[in-house]
Order: structure tokens, then C-alpha cells, then sequence
């Protein structure tokens, strides 16, 4: 897999086109979605949110195990090209544990001396992993995004990273976005210690800005295809013989929402690309693209569906499917205002 953008360094900081073979990449996987995720799926797979068919499916692709190094059994793909499967996965709701599992087992994988190696059911993705979104406190249970189809959890206890695992997932929790989340008792349970000290911590921060950066792909994915279902409808619905879509009441909004969906994809490629190759300076960008990205779906997803008036706050209307996720997946990983204070310190801190 090539890495994104052009290769002069400086244009990295300003050209966020994809070249041919991310081109090919996205292609691939937005067929795949169109093809095997339509809505009618995606409302059979609620509530847990899991589809073990198209996960398989998706895994036999290689979305499983692109982004692990070769190593370990996989592509070696870089994190700017899982953005593109996470955007596509957005995209269409797919209901698979691709996030989860992607950043949790590149973290894994990157075990210094770990062990045995990463095993051949995780980097296929047979065997599903989930991460813990805050280190464990004192009793040490969580609402873990993934919980309720994972067999294991990569978690920061202390100054120790853990893999505790489980013979058969928790219950799942009931929640807006139709995601399986579960409860994990973290602290007890068989747990296998992977890391400890400096090493253990950056492995966790590493898998925790990766989760929030392909949260915040599949966020700018849902809100460009809810996007293109308010475009559509505008399109097909008059009034005193015009398009609606042709008033300014109607164009405007829908524009801004376009406007904030090219921001927020533009804004985590960067931070992907920094984060990948100069971490330093991706401590503010990576909280700045996750809580835009949920503050652009939040709206873009509300203003999809009161373009559609009360047809687009049904069940029976796609726009809702969009809505209900773009609030439940935005909040899996805390409070995004919990971002905006991050990268408020980050800035501080650069001024000390």
C-alpha cells in the first residue's frame, strides 16, 4: 500500500488528493459496501449492530489484516489507507467491528517481544479485539466500544498494558447508535500482561488516537451519504413549481453541511498522516479531526433529515438510520468536548 497524498513533504501539509492506488483502495471497498451493506442490512443487523456474515465477508477482503505489518501476516498498510475502508464502512453503517479490531490488534502487533507473535484467528479477524477508551480505574469495569462481539480487550492498567480475554463476549448493552457495546470487568478474568513503563503507555495512546481518527472517518462518511440522501430528496420535491433544492432555505444548509464534511475529512488525513510520521505534533490534531468530525455529523445528519420534514425523523426513512448513528457513535469514546479541552491544554502547553 502507498501512502497518501504527494510525495513532496511540504504539499503534505496542504494536498489531501488521494493518489491511484488509495484511489483503487476506496474503490474497492465502496463497491463492496454498496453491494453487500444495502440500508434493508443494515436495519436486520439491529440491535446489536453485527453483521458475523459481512464481517466475514469483509475480513476474506483483507480489512482485517491490511493495516498489520507483514510480520505478523499482514499488508503493511498505512494508517491514511485505513481511513479510506473506515470512511466507506461509515459510509454505509456497516454494522462490523472493523474500528475496534483494526486498532486494537496494529497495537498488538506492535507488542515489543510479545507473545508468540500476533495469532493467525486475530490478524484474520475470526478471533475479534476491542479497546478499552480509558485506562482502568479502581474496579476496573467498562463500557468498551466492540465489547459485545469481541473476545479480548487490550486495556492500560497502571503502567501495564493488558490483554484480557474471554470465552464468549459479554451481553450487549443497549445504546442510540446500534453498536455492541458490553460491560468488561477488566480487572479480573484471564489476562495476559504485553507491555510495561513508557512502552506500554505509547502503545495504548498510539491505539486510542487511531480509533478516534477511523471513528472520525466513518463519522465523515455517514455524514456525506446522509448528505447525498437530503441532495436527492431536494431534488425530487417542488414547491409553487420549483425544486425545493432550489431555494436558499434549502441549498444553504445543505451546502454548509458540504463545506464541514470537506473539513473534516481534510483534518484527519492530516492528523493521520502526522500521527503516523511526526507524532509530536499530532497531539492537538488528532482530538481537533475527532470532535469536528462528530460536531459535523451531529449537524449534517440533522439538517439531512429536517430537509426531509417529518418523513426523515421515521423509522421507515434512511436519514434517521444516519441521525441515530452520527449521535451514538460520536459518544463511544467520551464526550468529543472531552477533545476540545485536550487540544485547548495542547495549545496552552506549546505556549509554556
Amino acid at each position: 500500500m502507498g501512502g497518501l497524498l504527494v510525495d513532496e513533504f511540504e504539499l503534505r501539509y496542504a494536498d489531501y488528493s488521494l493518489g491511484s492506488d488509495q484511489e483503487a483502495v476506496r474503490d474497492a471497498f465502496a463497491g463492496f459496501f454498496r453491494n453487500e451493506c444495502p440500508p434493508e442490512r443494515v436495519r436486520a443487523a439491529e440491535p446489536l449492530g453485527y453483521d458475523e456474515k459481512l464481517w466475514r465477508q469483509l475480513a476474506d477482503m483483507g480489512a482485517a489484516s491490511m493495516g498489520l505489518p507483514e510480520q505478523a501476516g499482514g499488508d503493511g498498510a498505512a494508517l491514511t489507507d485505513l481511513l479510506l475502508v473506515a470512511e466507506e464502512a461509515g459510509a454505509a453503517l456497516a454494522p462490523v467491528p472493523f474500528i475496534e479490531h483494526v486498532a486494537a490488534s496494529r497495537a498488538l502487533a506492535e507488542v515489543p517481544n510479545g507473545p508468540g507473535g500476533l495469532p493467525a484467528e486475530v490478524a484474520s479477524g475470526r478471533r475479534i479485539l476491542a479497546l478499552a477508551m480509558e485506562p482502568l480505574r479502581v474496579q476496573g469495569s467498562q463500557l468498551v466500544p466492540g465489547g459485545a462481539v469481541a473476545r479480548g480487550v487490550l486495556a492500560l492498567d497502571g503502567d501495564a498494558l493488558v490483554l484480557v480475554d474471554a470465552d464468549e463476549p459479554p451481553l450487549p448493552v443497549a445504546n442510540q447508535g446500534s453498536t455492541p457495546l458490553a460491560w468488561w470487568d477488566l480487572a479480573g478474568g484471564r489476562r495476559q500482561r504485553l507491555a510495561d513503563g513508557p512502552a506500554a503507555r505509547d502503545l495504548y495512546q498510539r491505539a486510542r488516537a487511531e480509533w478516534k481518527l477511523l471513528t472520525a472517518a466513518a463519522l465523515t462518511g455517514l455524514t456525506e451519504r446522509a448528505l447525498g440522501i437530503a441532495v436527492e430528496f431536494a431534488k425530487t420535491r417542488e414547491t409553487m413549481g420549483v425544486p425545493i433544492g432550489s431555494l436558499q432555505g434549502v441549498s444553504f444548509p445543505l451546502a454548509d453541511v458540504a463545506i464541514g464534511v470537506s473539513g473534516a475529512r481534510n483534518m484527519v488525513r492530516r492528523a493521520a498522516w502526522m500521527l503516523e510520521h511526526e507524532p509530536a505534533e499530532a497531539r492537538d490534531l488528532v482530538p481537533a479531526a475527532f470532535a469536528y468530525a462528530a460536531r459535523v455529523a451531529t449537524h449534517g445528519t440533522t439538517t439531512a433529515a429536517h430537509m426531509q420534514g417529518g418523513l426523515g425523523f421515521t423509522v421507515a426513512a434512511d436519514a434517521s438510520l444516519y441521525f441515530l448513528r452520527a449521535k451514538g457513535w460520536s459518544l463511544l469514546g467520551g464526550d468529543p468536548a472531552e477533545d476540545v479541552i485536550a487540544v485547548a491544554d495542547a495549545l496552552a502547553a506549546s505556549y509554556r
